[in-house]
């Protein structure tokens, strides 16, 4: 089974659909998206916007989700930012929104005793070069 993303006109996932396989094949027995295009449009109108996404995200970059976004410029569905968030930036490499500083390593003494750095989006509010706390994890 094929799934196919609607997007409204600001390219936000509103429904994500399941289309049989063999609507996207075409003659000769190629897997075709624009066809599964054209099979979306025939049920939900010509003037609606769709994008195939994978279940299994062998292809732009994850399952699209009501929601998300699909970045035109980068062929992929990406996690709207979160408002908890505002300063978090898009990693172009990974696809996934990043606070503004690099999460501090710790030390494989502090590993073994259960640190890790949480985030703190209101510590990095007051303090822009601060915003990670380590603490002792359960």
């Amino acid at each position: 089974m094929a799934h196919f993303a609607q997007l409204n006109e600001f390219n936000i996932v509103i429904q994500v659909i399941v289309v049989n396989d063999k609507e996207l094949i075409d003659s000769n027995g190629n897997e075709l998206e624009d066809l599964g295009i054209k099979y979306c449009k025939s049920l939900f109108g010509e003037d609606t916007n769709w994008k195939k996404t994978s279940y299994n995200f062998t292809f732009r970059n994850k399952y699209a989700k009501i929601g998300d976004r699909y970045d035109e410029d980068l062929n992929a569905f990406i996690v709207q930012k979160s408002n908890l968030f505002p300063n978090h930036i898009l990693n172009l490499e990974t696809l996934d929104w990043e606070p503004p500083i690099s999460k501090p390593i710790l030390s494989e003494e502090e590993i073994k005793l259960g640190y890790d750095y949480i985030w703190d989006q209101e510590l990095n509010s007051e303090d822009t070069t601060k915003g990670w706390i380590k603490t002792l994890i359960d």
